[in-house]
Formats: C-alpha cells, sequence, structure tokens
C-alpha cells in the first residue's frame, strides 16, 4: 500500500493524545465528562451568577430551558462532579468538545476541542500552577518556554489569570505567530473559588486547588502553523494526509 493510501490522524487528535499523555507523565488522571450537561454543572456550582451574559441563548445551546439541559460551554462543568465522586486530593485532566453559540470565522468557530485541569491538594498555590504548565508546554512544543500571568476574570477562580507563553517560534524576536509581540495568549487559569470546592464537598479551609483550561484547536493551531480553525472540521484529506 502507498503511504498516501494509509489512514491519517487528525491534528486535533494528535494534540489531544499528546496532552493526555504529558499530564499522564505528571500524575493527572484522565477524565470524561458528558457533552450534555445541566446548568447546575456548567454554570451555578461553579459560580456563574444568574444574569451572566454566557446564560442567554447568544452564548449557550439550550436543549431545555425549562430543565435545565444544554450543550456544555466549557469542560469546567466536570469540576464539581469530580470533586464529589473523588474528593480531595486529585490531579484530573479532560480534553472534549465545548459548544458555544457565536458567528464562525477563522479563529472561532460554534463547537471546538477544549482541555481542562484541575488539582485540589494541601496549600496549592499559583506556584504550582506555574511549574506545572511550564512543564506540559516545554514538553508539548520541544524547547523551552517562559511563562507570564496577567490579572484576569473567570467567576470560578479567584485570583484569576491569563497565561501567556513567550513565542516558541522566534525566541520573543517578533513573527507573525505572536503578532511581533514576543508572547503567546494560550490558556486561561486560576485558583479555585472556594465555593466551587464546598459545591464539590471540599472544605475550602483544609484544601485549595488550582484550575486552568485552553484551546486544542488553539493548540493545534499554534504548533502545527494552521491559520484557520475551521479547516479542522471541513473534511479535506489534504490537511489530515500531512499528518
Amino acid at each position: 500500500m502507498n503511504q498516501e493510501n494509509k489512514g491519517h490522524l487528525h491534528p486535533l487528535t494528535l494534540i489531544i493524545s499528546d496532552v493526555s499523555r504529558i499530564f499522564s507523565e505528571l500524575g493527572f488522571d484522565i477524565a470524561i465528562g458528558p457533552e450534555i450537561e445541566t446548568e447546575y454543572n456548567n454554570f451555578d456550582a461553579l459560580n456563574v451568577a444568574k444574569d451572566h451574559p454566557a446564560r442567554d441563548m447568544q452564548d449557550t445551546f439550550w436543549l431545555s430551558k425549562e430543565n435545565g439541559l444544554l450543550l456544555r460551554t466549557h469542560i469546567s462543568a466536570l469540576q464539581v462532579p469530580y470533586m464529589k465522586k473523588n474528593g480531595a486530593p486529585l490531579k484530573m485532566i479532560s480534553s472534549g468538545k465545548v459548544y458555544r453559540n457565536e458567528a464562525t470565522d477563522a479563529t472561532h468557530e460554534a463547537h471546538y476541542h477544549y482541555t481542562e485541569g484541575l488539582v485540589v491538594g494541601k496549600d496549592i498555590s499559583l506556584a504550582d500552577l506555574k511549574g506545572t504548565l511550564n512543564l506540559f508546554f516545554n514538553k508539548l512544543f520541544g524547547k523551552d518556554v517562559e511563562i507570564r500571568f496577567r490579572p484576569s476574570f473567570f467567576p470560578f477562580v479567584e485570583p484569576g489569570v491569563e497565561i501567556d507563553i513567550s513565542c516558541f517560534k522566534c525566541d520573543k524576536k517578533g513573527c507573525n505567530v505572536c503578532k511581533q509581540s514576543g508572547w503567546i495568549e494560550v490558556m486561561g487559569a486560576g485558583v479555585v473559588h472556594p465555593s466551587v470546592l464546598e459545591h464539590g464537598g471540599i472544605n475550602p479551609n483544609d484544601w485549595t486547588g488550582i484550575a486552568f483550561g485552553t484551546g486544542i484547536d488553539r493548540l493545534a493551531m499554534l504548533k502545527y502553523g494552521i491559520d484557520d480553525i475551521r479547516l479542522f472540521y471541513s473534511g479535506d484529506l489534504r490537511l489530515t494526509n500531512q499528518f
């Protein structure tokens, strides 16, 4: 059989496999959650206010507003069920598809793949977050990268941060990948909010946690130099045959 006639793994499959392997090596359990979620797991348990715009039809695909069923908007919806089932301490990573009702363009899709991590333990802090993610990105991109935190807000963490990595293509000199800035925004993260721990049946006076999330599609675009997210879902074999 000619090489060109053999099957090829999709680039998103490759990244998900890389993410799972790297975090497994770091001692994380791999978790799987449902794509159809409850309003409680997706919003209420994660400290998202009742009047938050993300709950509106403009951002959320509701299957039944009356019964509180929706297509998950983030994999954070798995956090509280996982804590209730496993207790503390824990280290968990989960990847899968999420859905948001938004317009499609080169960098946005109504459905895409995401990965999220959760760590709960004694005296867990942002220092643990930085060390863990430094190891992860070094392994994923195959070279040393720097990490920087920028303050941000997410309802389920406090404090919250946006995470940038030094550009792995130009070593911070400036290129088209980092838009000449030397840095690439890759992730949102933070220290797990005490109310989220409480919803998970974990006492925030005894335990602390960190959580982080990033788009698999975004990582694949960066690693493989793909400039349009829609290509992942086009079914065009000219893309997958390169992998």
